[in-house]
């Protein structure tokens, strides 16, 4: 399918569609089960013309499958790690400062109704069948200004992009799908979690938006200052 938005930005990634599906195509990108790898590697894939696909037995990561809505977190090990550690056994990732705080935000995370696999697909490549239930655009600085505007352009509110903390699958996956679901038109801005940087390039965010917001931005591309001066000028910096 083609994207107006993904046009008239320029983007060099394709953007990618998030599709909950118990259909896996057969030349599908996919982790083997018990190795361990970060569900945004397969996501940079699919920006890249591959498609990709998560299952629970195949996210060897807890915060993969949480984040990729199969399965929450069981406390016990998750709020020491995202915090101090266990001494002597494991150290600890700090990105809270207390076992106490990763707990709440553990407990805070949203469950989401999930298929037995999500797909990752180049939008470029999702047939006129496919259930699309939201779209992930991986950008620049100028690219996530210009989608951030975009998304507020026929808003009279503040709070229609997001940054929330959490793993990067949570920001980029997560947040969308329950987005979708509760019909709420909020993107997200995400992979600004540090331990999911590693793998994809150092100038590059995620910007989320679940499918029934993408399409109204689609509509809405046209007649924005995406085909004014002022984008227009920023777009001779590519």
């Amino acid at each position: 399918m083609r994207s107006r938005i993904a046009e008239l930005i320029k983007c060099d990634r394709i953007p990618v569609a998030l599709i909950r599906t118990d259909c896996k195509p057969e030349e599908a990108l996919m982790f083997k089960e018990n190795v361990k790898g970060c569900t945004i590697a397969l996501l940079n894939a699919a920006s890249k013309g591959k498609t990709a696909v998560l299952s629970e037995p195949t996210v060897g990561c807890n915060g993969g499958k949480s984040g990729a809505g199969f399965k929450p977190f069981k406390l016990g090990f998750i709020e020491h790690f995202l915090s101090t550690g266990i001494e002597g056994q494991k150290e600890g990732e700090f990105y809270k400062e207390s076992p106490e705080l990763a707990r709440v935000f553990v407990e805070g995370l949203p469950s989401i109704r999930h298929e037995e696999y999500l797909l990752l697909k180049p939008y470029s490549q999702v047939q006129e069948d496919e259930i699309v239930d939201a779209v992930i655009f991986l950008v620049n600085a100028d690219e996530l200004s210009a989608l951030v505007t975009l998304a507020n352009y026929d808003q009279p509110t503040q709070s229609n992009v997001e940054v929330k903390f959490g793993a990067g699958c949570a920001q980029t996956f997560l947040y969308s799908l329950v987005n979708q679901d509760t019909e709420k038109d909020i993107c997200t801005i995400g992979l600004t979690d540090p331990s999911a940087r590693k793998c994809i390039d150092k100038d590059l965010l995620a910007f989320s938006i679940p499918f029934r917001r993408f399409c109204i931005m689609e509509e809405k591309a046209e007649g924005s200052f995406l085909t004014h001066d002022t984008w227009n000028s920023l777009l001779k910096r590519k």
